[in-house]
C-alpha cells in the first residue's frame, strides 16, 4: 500500500477512533485530539487538571478504544523504583525469576507523577527515552507501540516532588484539563448517573499503530517549515539574537531541540489528521502551545506579574 492510501486509510481510521471516544468522553475535543496526536508521534504528555476532570477514564477510554493493553500507576511518597519495573524473585526450583512490574503495558497512566521521590520518577526515565528496562543488570524490551501519559494536580502542592527540567523535557506534549462547559456538565451527569454501560469497541491493533507510526515520520516537510519550527524555538531562549521581547523579559530558560524536532513530528500527524500530505505553517502553530508550554522556564517577574507561558508563546507567532 502506497503511503498516500495509508494517509486516506489513517484519516477514515481516526475519525471512526474520535466517535468511539465521543461515546465515554463528553467534550474535552482539543485534550484527545493532543493525547492521540502524541501517540501517533510515538510520543508521551503531561495531563495538567484538577481531580475529577475524567483523566484516568479518558486514558482507559482511549487505550480501549486503540485495543491496546492499558496499566494504571498511583504514584505515592512510598512507591519504590521495583513496585513500577517489577523485581527479581527466588522460584521452587532456587532460580531468579523476573516478575515484570505495571510497566510492562503499551500505555501506562502514571497517576499523580509529582507525588513520587525522584529516584522512583527516574525509573520512568529510561522505559520513555529508551523503550527498555534495566532490572538488576538485565535489559528488557518494552512492547511497542509504548506511551506513558502522565498526570498532575497543579492545586496541591503539599508533600510534591515537581519533576526537573530534564524528565519534562521527555514529554512531547503538556495538556491542560480546563472544567467542562455548563452544557458538557449537563450531558456528562445525564450519562453518568444512570444504569446504562457503553462498549467502547477496539478499531487497532498494536501493529496497525506501528505502521501509521512510521507512514506519519516518511510525510516529507518542506524547508521553510522545518526553519520556521526551529526559529520558533529559538525565540524561546532569552540568550538568543532572535529571543523574542516577552522571552528576554520574562524567560530564565527556553526550549532545547527536542522541542524542535517534536514540533515537527506533530505537525506531520496533525497534518495526517485533516488528510494533508505534508505540514505546513499552520500544522506547526496548532501542537506548538502544548509542545512549548512546559519548556519554558518564567523567571521571578512573570511570576509577579501574573505572566503565563500561553501568552509567551502567543507573542513567538
Amino acid at each position: 500500500m502506497s503511503d498516500v492510501a495509508v494517509i486516506e486509510n489513517f484519516v477514515q481510521k481516526y475519525k471512526a477512533l474520535k466517535q468511539e471516544i465521543a461515546k465515554v468522553i463528553i467534550g474535552q475535543d482539543e485534550v484527545v485530539d493532543q493525547i492521540l496526536i502524541s501517540i501517533f508521534s510515538g510520543g508521551h504528555a503531561l495531563l495538567i487538571g484538577v481531580p475529577g476532570l475524567a483523566k484516568t477514564l479518558m486514558v482507559n477510554t482511549i487505550a480501549q478504544a486503540l485495543g491496546l493493553d492499558f496499566k494504571r500507576i498511583q504514584f505515592t511518597p512510598d512507591l519504590m523504583p521495583s513496585d513500577i519495573l517489577g523485581s527479581e524473585i527466588l522460584d521452587e526450583n532456587r532460580q531468579f525469576k523476573f516478575i515484570k512490574g505495571p510497566i510492562f503495558a503499551n500505555i501506562i497512566l502514571a497517576d499523580e507523577i509529582n507525588r513520587t521521590p525522584p529516584k522512583t520518577q527516574a525509573a520512568l526515565l529510561e522505559a520513555m527515552q529508551e523503550r527498555v528496562v534495566t532490572v538488576a543488570g538485565h535489559r528488557y524490551k518494552l512492547n511497542l507501540p509504548y506511551f506513558v501519559l502522565a498526570t498532575q494536580n497543579p492545586i496541591e502542592q503539599e508533600g510534591t516532588y515537581p519533576l526537573p527540567e530534564a524528565q519534562l523535557d521527555r514529554f512531547m506534549f503538556a495538556i491542560n484539563l480546563e472544567y467542562p462547559t455548563f452544557t458538557e456538565e449537563v450531558e456528562v451527569v445525564k450519562s453518568t448517573t444512570t444504569d446504562s454501560s457503553v462498549t467502547v469497541n477496539p478499531l487497532f491493533t498494536a501493529q496497525e499503530i506501528i505502521d501509521f507510526q512510521s507512514a506519519i515520520r516518511r510525510i516529507p516537510v518542506v524547508d521553510n517549515v522545518v526553519e520556521y519550527a526551529v526559529n520558533l524555538v529559538s525565540k524561546t531562549r532569552p540568550k538568543a539574537s532572535t529571543a523574542a521581547k516577552l522571552v528576554k523579559e520574562y524567560v530564565d530558560w527556553g526550549a532545547g531541540p527536542r522541542a524542535s524536532q517534536n514540533l515537527i513530528l506533530a505537525a506531520k500527524t496533525h497534518a495526517a489528521t485533516h488528510g494533508k500530505f505534508s505540514p505546513d505553517i499552520e500544522n506547526i502553530q496548532a501542537v506548538a502551545t502544548g509542545i512549548l508550554r512546559h519548556r519554558i522556564i518564567k523567571n521571578y517577574k512573570a511570576e509577579a506579574e501574573g505572566i503565563s507561558n500561553e501568552k509567551i508563546i502567543e507573542s513567538l507567532f
